[in-house]
C-alpha cells in the first residue's frame, strides 16, 4: 500500500497537476516569457560546441544534426513567443504544459545523446567543451523551466544522470570532480526550485482569494465616482449583455454617445472644481430625465446612453433632442451661470450595427457629426455615414501606402490688399493627385489624415514644396502654410517644422503658420509653447478660421498671434445677413484693438468686396479675384508684385 501511495504522489510530482485553473493560466504565462530565452541559450551553446568540434568530428555531427535540433527548438521558439500575449483557457495551458513536459524529456535525451557523440573527438580541451556545455545547459534549462517543476526535473534527471555516470565512467580525476560538482550545484538548485515554485503556487492561491474578497471593490470599480453614474467599464459590459438580449428577442437596441459642447472653456474659466459640479449636474439631469434608458459616464465630458426597446428612428431622434434640450438649460452655480450644450450621436442595433463594437464606433461616428454639423443636436447613424465610413476608410488605406512626395502638390491662392489690389502674399493649398482615387479633395484627405494621427507625413513634403515655391518670389510676399494640432503637440513635431525652414533658406520673417481654433484644445499648454517656439524663430502665427471655434478671448489673448483669418463662413452675402455684417465688424475691430492684421477669407463678389470696403477691411482672398494657382502662375503674379492686381475669371 505505501508502495503504492509514493508511485502516485511520485507521478502526480512528475506531471503537470490540473486541479488549479488560474495557476495553469500563470504557469503558461510565465513559460511565454521564458521558453524563448530557454531554447536561446541552448541552440547558441550547441551551436558554439558545434564549432570547437568541427576541424575534428564528422560534418554530421558538427551540421546535420545541429541543424535539426535547431529546427525542432526554433518551432518551439515562434510557438511561445506566437501566444506571448494570448490569455488561455486553462485547458489550453494545461495541454501546452502537459506538451512540453513531454518534450522536455525527448529535447534532453537527444542533446545529451549529440554531447555524448562528440566526446571521442578532439583532445582535453574540446572533452572540457562538453563537460561545460552540458553543464551550462543543464543550469540554464532549471532556471528557465521553474514554474514546471516536473519538466525541471525531468531535464535534469536525464541530462545529470547521464552526465555525472558518463563522466564518472571515464575515471578521470578532473572529470570526476567537475561531475560531483555540477551533481552538488543542480542538487542545491532543484532545492531553490522547489521553494520557488512553493512561493509561486502561494501567490497565486493568495491572488484567488484576494479575488474573491474583492467582490464589492469591483461593483465600485464599475460606479463613477464623481458622479454615481455606471463608468466605461460598466458601459461595455451591460452594452454586450443588452445586445445579446436584444439579439434573442429580435428586438432593436438604440445606443446615444454624448459629448458636452462648451465645457472645456468652464473648467479653463472657472476651474476643475466647478467643471467637476457642473458634470454632477449634468448627470442628474440625465438620470432624471431617462426612464426606461441607462445613462453611463465613459469619461471627461463624454455620456453614454443604453435605450432598450426604442421608438422608431424618427421619435428617437425627437427623444434625443429633448434630452439634449434639457441639458442646455443654464446650471446656476455659485460662481455665476453656466452655459453648455450636448451633441449626440445615435446607432441602433440591427440597423447598420450588428456588434457592441460596431454600435459604438457608429454612435461615436454620428456624434462626430453632430458635433461639426448640428452641435447642440442628436445625429442618427444612416446608410450615408456607412458610405461615408466606407469611402473614408479606402481613402485612409490609399493615403497610408501613397507616395507622398510624388502625389502630393500644392497651389496658392493669393492674399490682396484691397486698398491698392497688389497681392502681399499667398495661402499654399494641398492637392493630392492618386493613381488610384484620382484627385482627392482637401477638404476630404486632410480630416481622415487627421484622424488617422498620419498627418504629419503630409504636413513635411508639402511645407518643403511649399517653401521652395516661395522662395522663388520677391522679398516682400508672404507665404501662409496651414498647421495641424498634430504637428504641434509634441516638440518632435515643431522640431521637424524648424528644420525644414532652416534648410529651406526662406526667411521665416515673410511667414504665416495658420493654426485653426481646435489645436489649441488638444493640449493647450503644448501647443502654445511650440507656437511660441515658432514665433522666436520669426515666424507670424496667424489664427485660421477665427470665430469658428469654442476658444475663450482670455485664451486668444494669452496666445503670440501676429494675425488672425476671419471665415468664409461670415462673409457669404455680408451685405445680406445683418447678423454676419456685424459679426465681421466686430472681429475687424477686436483685430484693431489686439494690434494684429486680419485677413478675410471667401470673397467672392463684388458686392461682399465693397461691404468689406466699407468696414475698413484691407486683407482679402477668394474666388473674386483668383482660385488657387499652381507653382508657375503664381510665380507669374509674384514677379508682378507692388503692381495693381488683375483680377482672374474663375
Amino acid at each position: 500500500m505505501n508502495i503504492e501511495v509514493a508511485r502516485s504522489r511520485i507521478r502526480g510530482f512528475m506531471s503537470v497537476q490540473s486541479e488549479n485553473p488560474e495557476l495553469l493560466r500563470a504557469q503558461y504565462r510565465a513559460f511565454t516569457r521564458q521558453m524563448p530565452m530557454m531554447y536561446f541559450i541552448l541552440l547558441s551553446s550547441t551551436w558554439a560546441l558545434a564549432m570547437t568540434h568541427m576541424r575534428v568530428a564528422p560534418s554530421w555531427l558538427t551540421t546535420g544534426v545541429p541543424s535539426v535540433l535547431t529546427f525542432g527548438c526554433l518551432l518551439r521558439m515562434f510557438f511561445w513567443l506566437r501566444t506571448r500575449n494570448v490569455d488561455p483557457s486553462p485547458e489550453l495551458a494545461h495541454a501546452a504544459l502537459k506538451r512540453t513536459n513531454r518534450l522536455a524529456g525527448g529535447i534532453a535525451v537527444a542533446f545529451t545523446l549529440w554531447s555524448f557523440a562528440l566526446v571521442p573527438y578532439g583532445d582535453a580541451y574540446t572533452r572540457s567543451h562538453v563537460a561545460f556545455y552540458m553543464a551550462i545547459t543543464v543550469i540554464s534549462c532549471i532556471f528557465c523551466l521553474m514554474y514546471v517543476r516536473s519538466a525541471a526535473f525531468i531535464v535534469t534527471l536525464i541530462v545529470n544522470g547521464a552526465f555525472i555516470a558518463f563522466f564518472v565512467s571515464t575515471a578521470q580525476p578532473t572529470f570526476i570532480a567537475i561531475a560531483i560538482n555540477v551533481l552538488l550545484v543542480c542538487a542545491g538548485m532543484m532545492s531553490i526550485l522547489l521553494t520557488n515554485y512553493r512561493n509561486f503556487e502561494s501567490m497565486v492561491v493568495s491572488k484567488q482569494r484576494s479575488d474573491a474578497l474583492s467582490h464589492e471593490n469591483f461593483r465600485l470599480a464599475n460606479l463613477d465616482s464623481l458622479t454615481g453614474l455606471a463608468n466605461r467599464r460598466a458601459f461595455f459590459a451591460d452594452l454586450e449583455v443588452e445586445l445579446e438580449k436584444a439579439r434573442a428577442s429580435g428586438q432593436r437596441l438604440a445606443l446615444g454617445v454624448m459629448d458636452l459642447d462648451g465645457f472645456k472653456p468652464v473648467n479653463d474659466l472657472y476651474g476643475h472644481s466647478v467643471g467637476d459640479r457642473l458634470l454632477v449636474e449634468v448627470a442628474n439631469r440625465l438620470s432624471g430625465i431617462l426612464k426606461a434608458s441607462t445613462p453611463f459616464r465613459l469619461g471627461g465630458d463624454e455620456f453614454a446612453i443604453i435605450a432598450p426597446l426604442p421608438p422608431e428612428n424618427d421619435q428617437l431622434v425627437i427623444n434625443a433632442n429633448a434630452i439634449s434640450a434639457r441639458l442646455k438649460e443654464p446650471y446656476h452655480m455659485p460662481e455665476g451661470t453656466v452655459h453648455i450644450s450636448a451633441s449626440m450621436g445615435i446607432a441602433v442595433f440591427p440597423d447598420l450595427a450588428l456588434s457592441r463594437e460596431q454600435l459604438f464606433d457608429r454612435a461615436d461616428y454620428a456624434l462626430y457629426h453632430a458635433k461639426k454639423r448640428q452641435r447642440g443636436g442628436a445625429v442618427l447613424f444612416n446608410a450615408d455615414h456607412e458610405q461615408q465610413i466606407n469611402c473614408d476608410a479606402k481613402i485612409e488605406s490609399v493615403l497610408k501606402q501613397a507616395d507622398l512626395e510624388k502625389e502630393l502638390s500644392v497651389v496658392f491662392q493669393p492674399i490682396v490688399d484691397i486698398r491698392d489690389e497688389t497681392t502681399v502674399g499667398f495661402e499654399a493649398l494641398a492637392r493630392w493627385d492618386s493613381p488610384t482615387l484620382g484627385r482627392v479633395s482637401p477638404a476630404c484627405f486632410i480630416p481622415i489624415a487627421e484622424r488617422a494621427g498620419i498627418v504629419g507625413s503630409l504636413t513635411r513634403p508639402l511645407f518643403r514644396k511649399s517653401l521652395i515655391a516661395a522662395s522663388c518670389w520677391d522679398a516682400p510676399l508672404r507665404l501662409s502654410f496651414n498647421l495641424s494640432a498634430h504637428d504641434l503637440n509634441t516638440n518632435e513635431g515643431v522640431l521637424a517644422i524648424i528644420g525644414i525652414i532652416e534648410s529651406s533658406g526662406f526667411d521665416p520673417q515673410r511667414l504665416d503658420l495658420e493654426i485653426t481654433e481646435t489645436a489649441f484644445t488638444h493640449d493647450f499648454e503644448q501647443v502654445t509653447q511650440s507656437v511660441e517656439t515658432l514665433r522666436r524663430l520669426g515666424c507670424g502665427i496667424s489664427l485660421d478660421d477665427f470665430g469658428t471655434g469654442y476658444s475663450s478671448l482670455t485664451r486668444l489673448h494669452a496666445l503670440p498671434l501676429t494675425k488672425f483669418k476671419i471665415d468664409r463662413s461670415f462673409v457669404t452675402n455680408l451685405h445680406q445677413k445683418p447678423a454676419s455684417y456685424k459679426i465681421v465688424k466686430s472681429l475687424l475691430t477686436l483685430s484693431a484693438d489686439m494690434g494684429l492684421d486680419c485677413v478675410i477669407e471667401g470673397v467672392e463678389t463684388e458686392e461682399e468686396l465693397a461691404a468689406l470696403k466699407a468696414l475698413g477691411g484691407t486683407s482679402v482672398q477668394g474666388y473674386l479675384f483668383s482660385p488657387p494657382l499652381p507653382e508657375e502662375q503664381a510665380m507669374e503674379f509674384a514677379a508682378r508684385n507692388g503692381r495693381q492686381y488683375s483680377k482672374i475669371a474663375v
